[in-house]
This record gives C-alpha cells, sequence and structure tokens, in this order.
C-alpha cells in the first residue's frame, strides 16, 4: 500500500512538473521565492543548473505518509534562504 502511495504521488509529481515552467531560485532573491512559495502553496524552483525540487508553504500540501521538512536554498542575494518546506518521507529521517 506504501509502494503505491508513492507511485501515485510520483506520477502526479512528475506530471505537475511537466506543465509548469520551474523558475531559478538563483534569480530571485530571498524575499521573491519565499512570496512565491507562500502566494502558490506549492512550486517546483530550479536551485541550480540540473536540480530541483518541490517547495511548500506547509503541511497541507505534502500527502501521508509525507511530512514537512525545512528547506534553504540560495538566492540571488542570500546563501541559505529559509524558502519554507520540501515533504519527505517520514522514514528518511529515521533510518528505515
Amino acid at each position: 500500500m506504501k509502494a503505491l502511495l508513492v507511485s501515485l504521488f510520483a506520477a502526479s509529481l512528475s506530471s505537475s512538473v511537466m506543465a509548469q515552467p520551474a523558475a531559478t531560485t538563483l534569480s530571485m532573491t530571498c524575499n521573491q521565492a519565499r512570496q512565491l512559495v507562500a502566494a502558490q502553496g506549492a512550486v517546483v524552483l530550479h536551485t541550480g543548473p540540473t536540480t530541483y525540487d518541490r517547495y511548500v508553504r506547509d503541511s497541507s500540501f505534502c500527502l501521508r505518509p509525507f511530512v514537512l521538512r525545512p528547506a534553504w536554498v540560495r538566492t540571488a542575494d542570500v546563501a541559505q534562504c529559509p524558502i519554507g518546506g520540501v515533504c519527505r518521507s517520514a522514514d528518511t529521517e529515521s533510518g528505515n
């Protein structure tokens, strides 16, 4: 059951990633990046030429069994901008 949920989440994430062009945090100020996540609730942002992730405003944007983990990204003006969070498996933290 857990594998099915993860597969469904990955499928929905990949289709939404393809549907929207991703902005890059390297061309935004920290405030702009934070405001974008706050306004959208969940947004895919590039953090480098080949790296990206889905950043969320709060845990309501994470499907179970995922939990919210704080996230910091590099922006045009700040090396460690607290952008919001990312949804991660609760098992990842516990080492299971």
